[in-house]
């Protein structure tokens, strides 16, 4: 397995109320965010496939207390995606746009890329939050965006990258997963981390226990890295 202390931009944050500053130090160029504040809050636009848990947690994270940050866009790649409701629910823009089928296949990504990329501009959305959003976002997407995406993925990066880490852990018989907060880059899971938080496999895991209970810690972390992002306490 590759040592996860080669990652110069590795941050642990061992308690939910964490807000050290933070540097991460990283060898490619990337934009970072506008530093937000509860007067300007920074424009988020979160991108879904399925029921929105993530979402939801991260939209109950805001309206817990001012923040300096709120999410003006939901986008799914299908209209029968169910985070969608969460979105609506908030008064947030919410829309699914499925993929464009009247496109020759080899067009198709670029295409899709191309209606969401113009409603993130009519949003006026500054920093891109991918939640549970199963589509892998071409080199040129993320060039335009890069140092203004944030992922979570159901792992220790950089081990078990990719869409079966849950499985792959159980294959590989480690007894600690846990989940990440990175950068995305032009790779699949390879960005720069910004957190990590662990969880214990049980003897007795399947990929559905296992998935339930990263997922809950998940739905902590990632508002805080969000929030540390966006309030600069994460600098690039």
């Amino acid at each position: 397995m590759t040592n996860r202390s080669q990652y110069t931009a590795l941050i642990f944050i061992p308690k939910t109320q964490a807000r050290t500053p933070h540097h991460v130090s990283m060898g490619t160029p990337f934009l970072p965010p506008r530093i937000g504040s509860i007067e300007d809050p920074l424009r988020l636009a979160v991108l879904i496939s399925g029921g929105g848990s993530g979402l939801s947690s991260l939209l109950r994270f805001q309206a817990k207390e001012p923040r300096s940050h709120r999410t003006v866009l939901v986008l799914a790649d299908s209209e029968e995606a169910g985070g969608l409701e969460h979105g609506r629910k908030s008064g947030i823009e919410s829309k699914g746009i499925p993929v464009p089928t009247e496109h020759p296949i080899s067009e198709r990504r670029l295409a899709h890329e191309e209606i969401v990329e113009r409603n993130l501009q009519s949003s006026g959305a500054e920093l891109i939050v991918l939640s549970g959003y199963m589509r892998i976002l071409t080199p040129s997407f993320v060039e335009k965006w890069k140092g203004r995406i944030v992922n979570v993925h159901p792992s220790l990066l950089p081990e078990f990258p990719g869409a079966h880490a849950h499985r792959d852990v159980l294959s590989a018989g480690v007894t600690m997963t846990g989940c990440t907060v990175h950068l995305v880059d032009e790779g699949v899971d390879s960005g720069p981390i910004l957190a990590q938080r662990e969880v214990p496999v049980m003897p007795d895991d399947d990929e559905a226990s296992l998935q339930e209970r990263v997922k809950l810690v998940e739905h902590v972390l990632y508002p805080e890295v969000i929030d540390l992002l966006c309030t600069g306490q994460i600098s690039l």
